[in-house]
């Protein structure tokens, strides 16, 4: 699989991996690049008439701080009609949040 690359900016959520894209993930790996605010980060998965299924929530991202989740802990079906990968950021002050997301 080819690494696929990330840079995520603004309170939002976003699809990293579509159901269908066929990913086998051994790891995400998500930093924190805002020069002085943290953020909070949820990242689920979730299938069309299942609903959400969350492998972070709320979680507080500090600033500079990289945060690796291995294969074992988000292991998943992204086949056609499986689920898909998603991550949302929320502000932890007045500031955008922004993480780089490294899927591998």
């Amino acid at each position: 699989m080819a690494t696929l690359h990330h840079n995520i900016s603004g309170e939002l959520t976003k699809e990293l991996l579509a159901a269908g894209d066929g990913v086998n993930i051994t790891r995400v790996s998500l930093v924190n690049i805002h020069a002085d605010t943290n953020c909070t980060v949820d990242i689920y998965i979730e299938k069309r008439l299942t609903g959400k299924f969350y492998i972070l929530k709320n979680m507080v991202l500090p600033v500079g701080v990289a945060f690796v989740l291995i294969a074992d802990d988000i292991n998943f079906s992204n086949k056609t009609g499986e689920f898909g990968l998603f991550i949302k950021l929320t502000k932890g002050a007045s500031e955008t949040p922004v993480v780089d997301v490294i899927i591998s």
